[in-house]
Order: C-alpha cells, then structure tokens, then sequence
C-alpha cells in the first residue's frame, strides 16, 4: 500500500472504526463464553437439570454459545464486506492508489 493512503487521516480513522468494532465483538464473544465456563465450573446442578429424556439445560446453551459466536462473525463479515473494504476502495481511488 501506498503511504500516502497509510498516513492519511481518513484511512486512520477507518482502522480506529474497524478495531473499535473487533474490539467490541471479541469482549462480547470472550463473555459470552467464559459465562458458559463459569457456568460450568459453579453451577453444574442448573445446567444438568434434564429438559426433555437426556437433554439436559447445558446442551441448548452450549448450543447458543456456538450459534453467538458464528453471529458476531456474520456481524463483522458484513460490515467489513458493507462498510470497510467499501471505504478502503474510496479512500485509495481518491489518494490516487492502486
């Protein structure tokens, strides 16, 4: 990359939106899943009370756990492919990159 688009204030501020939102989605999954850990560490009789046969209340959440976390991907997926890549294309095209 150029650096003239590395150094410019727009491509800057870019990189701080896209890390800001990393940074969200990476707490939000880190929570989300050390939750789960702790509800397995300090609450083994909730998650093993039984649903319906074998299926117990930990299975489901477990379960959500991975649905979440393929959520927070779709979730910046689609702003990188919407957002970012869009304002990179833009700010190269108007800095004269290739």
């Amino acid at each position: 990359m150029n650096e003239k688009i590395l150094n410019s204030t727009e491509f800057k501020s870019l990189v701080r939106s896209k890390n800001a939102i990393s940074l969200i989605l990476t707490i939000a999954e880190l929570v989300v899943y050390f939750g789960f850990v702790l509800l397995i560490a300090y609450s083994k009789e909730f998650l093993g009370q039984k649903i319906y046969g074998p299926v117990t209340v930990g299975i489901p959440i477990g379960i959500g756990v991975i649905v979440i976390s393929w959520i927070f991907t779709g979730i910046y997926v689609a702003y990188s492919n919407k957002k970012y890549d869009q304002k990179v294309a833009e700010i190269k095209e108007k800095l004269g990159g290739e």
